[in-house]
């Protein structure tokens, strides 16, 4: 399951993890995001031993999103070490997700 991320806990869960991080930018509202949610928390089952997996609600948490300045969504963003890693605007299949994971291992 992925976790939920918020402006509160996102530098506790993000910032501070010792393995890479997922973070999926997604809206209630985005048809895109939809498309993705079922992959990201794939992703979250299958890799729970190796990274941490979470979605952020732009509409809820803005601060975060201002932040890593998220325009489009979804975006998702890849952390290491507290780091944004990699990006990736957009609906993509799974396996281009899981491989921008398997790069941050």
């Amino acid at each position: 399951m992925a976790l939920e991320i918020t402006d509160s806990n996102f530098e506790e869960i993000v910032l501070k993890a010792d393995k890479p991080v997922l973070v999926d930018f997604w809206a209630e509202w985005c048809g895109p995001c939809r498309m993705v949610s079922p992959i990201v928390t794939e992703i979250a089952e299958e890799y729970k031993d190796k990274v941490v997996a979470g979605k952020l609600d732009v509409d809820s948490n803005p601060e975060v999103a201002m932040k890593y300045g998220i325009r489009n969504i979804p975006t998702i963003l890849f952390f290491k070490d507290g780091e944004v890693a990699d990006k990736q605007v957009g609906a993509v299949p799974k396996s281009v997700l899981a491989g921008k994971l398997e790069s941050l291992l």
